[in-house]
């Protein structure tokens, strides 16, 4: 090394004491450039050192030149290093005249692959596990979500929940009566009224099809090979489904799977084209299982139902704030005998005096002797603890339970 400058050079590169990490088999070039002033009567030449030994001046490559307005001149020197192993590692300077410049290589640890793919892994697993759980309980969700924050169809005047149309073969019958009616009406509780009439007898809705369909809050179709022989679904099925959206909001459309993939009726291309508009079920071998699938499609396209304490009475009593029918006064006029209507009290076919109520007073005569001592001390206690849970929509007449001596 020459003789040291008056004036110690001024280092450029680097600006301060680097440390660098770097990964074992990089490959890294270490810059230490000085300036110092062109009229110093001295040639600085470079020299490395490696945690205090000196290295071979054949290891850096030297270049000088003067700056552009020749006051001052510049010197590069860079040594290249391949770091192949620890002992590559270390503490290098660079020495010209008596400036110094410090390099601290350390040893970083490489980014192993292994985590990363364990990572992607778990992540995939995750995702394959929540399509699977959307998949599976997607619909059991929505039709959580719908019955706690649905909106209520109530007090809208209609009396049942979904007209129900279905051909009059035996198939058919079977269907709708033994298997569609006992599991919406007995374990979800909505109101089914059943036709298998021709709903749209020349395309054109009839009469009692307006009145019956405008007292049900939806309209289920059961599309057999039966229903589509009809003359309306051959002739003009486009026309018929344009006035059957008319007159119910998003009719439901059952097909059956082993009828579906086999009939060529455009009446099932229509509705695959128009699916925003309708509601198509497909009923399949397992449908049968009252947790599959198809139940739980046709309660969400069904409208939301409410379920009630039983202490709390009917739910048109609360709900429209009406008197019970059930407890009018003096309705003598009204006939007491036995009713085998189907939709009774409790499934029993019998009115009046299944209470065992005395028989009302009459009028301007006195009562009899038995009927004031009933009065005055062995009146029966009147069972009225059911009344709340019975069903009235289906009644169209009034029953006289309680007398007014009773009250």
């Amino acid at each position: 090394m020459a003789a040291f400058c008056s004036v110690p050079p001024e280092i450029l590169v680097p600006a301060t004491n680097e440390t660098l990490e770097l990964v074992l088999g990089s490959r890294v070039a270490l810059n230490c450039t000085v300036r110092w002033a062109a009229a110093e009567r001295c040639e600085p030449v470079p020299a490395w050192t490696k945690d205090g030994q000196q290295l071979s001046s054949q290891s850096s490559q030297d270049t000088t030149w003067f700056a552009q307005n020749a006051s001052q001149r510049l010197l590069a020197s860079v040594l290249q290093l391949n770091l192949t192993q620890d002992a590559d590692f270390g503490v290098f300077a660079c020495w010209v005249s008596n400036a110094t410049a410090t390099f601290t290589l350390r040893r970083a640890e490489a980014a192993g692959h292994v985590p990363a793919v364990l990572a992607a892994l778990l992540v995939l697993a995750l995702l394959m596990l929540l399509a699977g759980l959307y998949v599976r309980c997607r619909l059991s969700v929505l039709l959580w979500y719908r019955n706690r924050y649905g909106e209520l169809e109530m007090n809208d005047g209609k009396l049942y929940d979904a007209y129900v149309s279905h051909a009059a073969s035996p198939d058919d019958r079977k269907f709708v009566h033994f298997i569609v009616k006992p599991q919406l009406e007995n374990r979800y509780g909505y109101k089914l009224f059943l036709d298998e009439q021709t709903i749209l007898p020349n395309s054109e809705p009839s009469a009692d099809l307006i009145m019956n369909v405008s007292r049900c809050r939806r309209l289920i179709v059961v599309l057999s090979v039966a229903y589509l022989e009809q003359d309306w679904c051959n002739s003009s099925f486009r026309e018929g489904l344009w006035r059957l959206l008319e007159l119910s909001k998003k009719p439901i459309f059952i097909v059956f799977e082993s009828q579906y993939r086999e009939i060529t009726h455009p009446a099932i291309t229509l509705l695959r084209q128009h699916r925003g508009a309708v509601t198509l079920l497909v009923w399949r071998a397992g449908s049968m299982t009252p947790s599959s699938d198809f139940w739980k499609e046709l309660c969400l396209a069904l409208p939301r139902k409410v379920s009630f304490q039983g202490t709390v009475g009917d739910p048109q009593t609360q709900l429209q704030e009406d008197k019970d029918p059930m407890l009018i006064l003096h309705s003598s006029y009204l006939d007491s005998s036995a009713d085998l209507h189907p939709d009774g009290d409790l499934g029993t076919g019998l009115r009046g005096c299944i209470f065992g109520s005395p028989p009302p007073p009459r009028i301007g005569g006195a009562a009899p002797a038995s009927a004031t001592q009933l009065r005055d001390s062995q009146r029966p206690e009147l069972d009225v603890s059911d009344l709340g849970s019975r069903n009235y929509g289906a009644r169209t007449d009034f029953y006289c339970l309680v007398t007014e001596d009773d009250i």
